[in-house]
């Protein structure tokens, strides 16, 4: 049975950054993992007037947390269970928010490694931890790279907290996203890569993709090429699977907007973004 998708809605947004400032802030200092997913589009875009869809995922990049060992772990394990987050039962790299009255909520924190010594979906388990671990996912890691740091507030426990954590930059999170879009064919990745191409600060699709090579070359002969290469052929025409995804998002928050423009605009800034990082 496949997992219900994530509630995608402006309260669902909240209670995700609400849950990630409490975390960070039993953390006790700035986390070494990096912040990538469904968070990150809205911050990547925060000058466009389209909204990006919210969502209850936490997912963070957590390998220089393992790097750092047992000492982090453990911090870590203990600040997700001081915001009242518990382990997944079957999944230790899947924590799941609980209320006081020991209900499951919706925000769950994702915890992603990408490791070149362990094989891709293994599980890696944190030293100095009872029930900590990550889900070892090929492209994670260039999430890490580029990273800006940002800052985040939230009322926790009747105060206002404000913390700083380390964020997907726009180069590393289209290659982290575009990995994961071939590893599972969700139609939120393909909404959230068109989104970001379209209505980025710096500019659109083609300087987004520009700052991909700049940061990480062009991808023919690399593991990325593969990526895109599957990235486009799911945006190949309107009818295909990418722009229906994200038209089919984008009508929810804006249903007064021009649907077959946006799919057009889609199919086009995901073609020209794969072009010009192939380098052709």
């Amino acid at each position: 049975m496949s997992e219900m998708e994530p509630e995608r809605t402006r309260r669902a947004r909240a209670a995700a950054e609400l849950a990630l400032v409490c975390v960070a802030h039993h953390y006790g200092t700035k986390p070494g993992f990096v912040l990538l997913g469904g968070l990150v589009p809205e911050l990547l875009c925060s000058d466009s007037e389209w909204l990006h869809a919210g969502t209850t995922d936490i997912d963070v990049q957590v390998n220089l947390e393992i790097a750092a060992g047992a000492d982090n772990a453990a911090r870590l394990e203990q600040a997700l269970k001081d915001a009242h987050f518990k382990p997944s039962e079957d999944k230790v790299w899947r924590w799941n928010q609980v209320d006081e009255n020991g209900n499951k909520t919706v925000v769950k924190f994702e915890l992603l490694a990408d490791l070149d010594d362990q094989r891709a979906e293994a599980i890696v388990n944190f030293n100095g931890a009872e029930n900590l671990g990550a889900v070892n996912l090929r492209g994670t890691r260039y999430a890490t790279k580029g990273a800006v740091e940002r800052e985040f507030n939230a009322e926790v426990d009747g105060e206002l907290r404000v913390v700083r954590l380390n964020v997907a930059g726009l180069p590393g999170y289209l290659i982290a996203k575009a990995a994961a879009a071939h590893g599972r064919n969700k139609a939120k990745d393909w909404y959230d890569i068109a989104f970001v191409l379209l209505h980025n600060d710096e500019g659109g699709h083609r300087v987004a993709a520009n700052r991909v090579v700049e940061t990480f070359g062009t991808s023919p002969g690399t593991r990325m090429h593969t990526w895109l290469v599957n990235l486009r052929a799911n945006f190949a025409d309107l009818d295909a699977p990418g722009p229906q995804a994200y038209v089919s998002q984008f009508y929810i928050d804006h249903p007064d907007a021009d649907l077959d423009q946006a799919a057009a605009d889609a199919v086009l800034a995901v073609t020209e973004f794969c072009e010009i990082v192939a380098g052709s």
